[in-house]
């Protein structure tokens, strides 16, 4: 890079930051007991009756990293053995992966869903079989090896949405819709854009539920910790009810920036496994649609890092203004546009700023901030939009933080650290 750009940086201010832990509800099921929980809800009539010797029944799993998923989907696969069912595993993640079966494999595999661990198949082909259409008259896909299933489980999260918000977001209803659709399915569902999906979802879901063999949905709720705060089995005919009731719950446990702005925002990594938008805007407040609002607000945003559960993919990084060049040299377009494209959400592709460094990246956020206090920088440091427990404030948050009960500071004020090549050798980590 230029000397020039450097140049233009280089003596930009970088205030002292101090660490802080935030403060959410702490409810949980213990990772030992979450089994015997879901075993509990899985033994009702309702759904034990569902299996019958010889079944064969996909599982879902998708592109999102949730809490215990591997324990969760294991007591899944168990259960239906035990009811003489022949389970397995079906990739149901829409275009991620690249829209490749080898991709959304790797994917299931970083997670730990892998035949060995399983004990069953693991299905991730990209065909599908049109199994009807939608009130509006639209075609409905889902792939082929779960329409060919006797019967499939829906396994997934709720939570939140990115880029629109509705009774049904990221849940029960978009894993049918988008998921179990594959690339094609999609396809369909995104093509009247975000603005569009939250009438789109449920209407394809309800096809989905009326003309597939869905025989119950397993639905987690995580707390602001990325911890199972519940979970929830749903027969078919109890979905399009109990979900909208089920999200809502989801956002009250969610986790938050506890200032509501600051001046920049610095987010060590992105990626999938953190959020199907790269950075989870509910947090950041870097919404790309204007369908959805809320989290933190902000002028600039700095993006450190790509993790390696990406695979290359660098969705998400639209929504900063600057990022590094060792981001950059992990981005592989051919894996980051299909997703995009299917999705009609370009503006999560666009390249920020290309620094040389996490100095650099940081330095030009500040400097490129306009009407703001240039010797009392609000500056918010995140490891991921994921993990929030721990942040870094700047000094001018110092006041406010010591002041609210639900942040304990945890260090004294002090520069951040880089290394000899300019970056944060804690990058990723904070707290």
């Amino acid at each position: 890079m230029s000397n020039v750009v450097s140049d233009l940086v280089r003596n930009i201010p970088i205030p002292r930051m101090f660490k802080v832990r935030q403060l959410f509800a702490t409810s949980k099921i213990a990772k030992d007991n979450l089994p015997i929980v879901l075993r509990g809800q899985l033994q009702q009539e309702k759904f034990a009756q569902a299996i019958t010797p010889g079944m064969t029944v996909a599982i879902t799993v998708g592109s999102r990293q949730i809490a215990n998923i591997v324990t969760i989907t294991k007591t899944i696969v168990e259960h239906v053995r035990e009811k003489g069912g022949k389970p397995f595993i079906v990739a149901a993640m829409g275009s991620h992966g690249g829209a490749t079966e080898e991709g959304q494999r790797d994917i299931l595999s970083n997670y730990g869903i892998t035949e060995a661990t399983m004990g069953c198949p693991v299905k991730c082909s990209m065909e599908v079989v049109k199994i009807g259409t939608n009130e509006e008259g639209m075609d409905v896909f889902i792939g082929k090896d779960a329409a060919q299933a006797d019967g499939i489980i829906v396994n997934c999260r709720i939570k939140p949405h990115t880029c629109f918000s509705g009774p049904y977001e990221s849940g029960i209803m978009k894993m049918m819709t988008i998921g179990l659709g594959k690339q094609a399915g999609a396809d369909v569902c995104h093509a009247a854009g975000f603005g569009q999906m939250a009438k789109y979802v449920p209407m394809f879901g309800r096809a989905i539920l009326q003309q597939a063999k869905i025989l119950f949905a397993v639905a987690v709720l995580e707390n602001a910790y990325d911890e199972t705060a519940k979970i929830v089995v749903l027969k078919s005919d109890e979905i399009a009810l109990r979900e909208p009731q089920l999200l809502l719950e989801a956002k009250s446990l969610m986790a938050k920036i506890l200032v509501p702005k600051c001046d920049v925002l610095v987010c060590d990594v992105i990626g999938k496994n953190f959020s199907g938008s790269g950075m989870d805007p509910n947090i950041t407040g870097t919404f790309v649609t204007p369908y959805v609002s809320g989290g933190l607000k902000s002028q600039r945003v700095a993006i450190l890092d790509l993790s390696k559960e990406s695979h290359h993919s660098g969705c998400g990084m639209g929504m900063a203004h600057a990022t590094t060049r060792r981001f950059f040299n992990k981005l592989d377009i051919e894996l980051t546009y299909p997703n995009l494209i299917t999705s009609t959400v370009v503006e999560n592709a666009r390249i920020p700023m290309v620094m040389k460094n996490d100095k650099e990246a940081i330095q030009v956020c500040i400097k490129t901030c306009t009407g703001i206090d240039k010797q009392h920088v609000r500056l918010v440091r995140i490891a991921n939009s994921l993990q929030v427990q721990h942040i870094m404030l700047s000094e001018a948050y110092y006041a406010e933080a010591k002041a609210n009960p639900s942040m304990i500071i945890e260090s004294e004020l002090a520069p951040l650290s880089f290394d000899e090549e300019g970056n944060l050798p804690d990058v990723g980590h904070i707290g």
